[in-house]
């Protein structure tokens, strides 16, 4: 069975909907940048094995990713998925993991990367919102797309509102993202994704499932 390692940063809710999917896969390990991050407890609960590399004990990126990618090579993970992993990660760690790192953004990539993204939705004015399921590249928030999931901003949204109709469709496209990769259904080459041989194009939409 493939393997799969979680980093966290928070409460891991994008964990836990990973984990209550059942995916065909082990997860081997739970690994947070933060000693104080809700989702260690719920890792630990469901009986995973938990590891905390502070970020505070480290000089720089450098150091941490390194040690980040010794801790995750012990584990010879399929897959790493960002789970709420609030910390930008170099080159050298992307490039060590690529086609094999994967993360949920909320907001239509490549429209708002980085943070604060339904605010700055609101601000804008935009009518759709909502998430993207995609590899992990050098550049933030900017890797090929996997999947994506779309909202309806309302005119009595609240950042808050958003926030929670996003991440409902968070949790309902990333386990399936990750489902898609562990069933080898996925295929990168250059800046698109594959997925069983029809070519999704980041201009458009994709539902989970849509080509099962």
């Amino acid at each position: 069975m493939k393997s799969l390692v979680i980093l966290i940063s928070g409460r891991g809710s994008n964990m836990q909907a990973l984990i209550e999917a059942k995916l065909p896969l082990r997860i081997a390990a739970v690994i947070s940048n933060r000693p104080d991050a809700a989702g260690l407890e719920v890792a630990k609960m469901h009986g995973f094995e938990t590891r905390v590399l502070d970020q505070r004990a480290y000089p720089g990126r450098d150091a941490f990713d390194a040690a980040l990618a010794e801790v995750i090579d012990i584990y010879e993970p399929d897959l790493v998925a960002l789970a709420g992993f609030m910390r930008i990660l170099g080159d050298g760690f992307v490039n060590h993991y690529r086609g094999k790192l994967m993360n949920v953004h909320p907001s239509l990539l490549p429209a708002f990367p980085g943070l604060n993204t339904h605010a700055r939705a609101l601000e804008e004015g935009v009518k759709i919102h909502g998430c993207t399921v995609h590899f992990v590249t050098s550049q933030v928030d900017h890797g090929p797309i996997i999947s994506q999931a779309a909202v309806q901003i309302m005119p009595d949204d609240t950042e808050e509102t958003i926030a929670t109709r996003v991440l409902q469709q968070e949790h309902r496209i990333y386990p399936e993202a990750v489902r898609w990769f562990m069933e080898g259904r996925l295929e990168l080459s250059d800046n698109h994704v594959e997925v069983d041989n029809a070519v999704v194009d980041d201009s458009v939409l994709y539902s989970p499932g849509l080509y099962k």
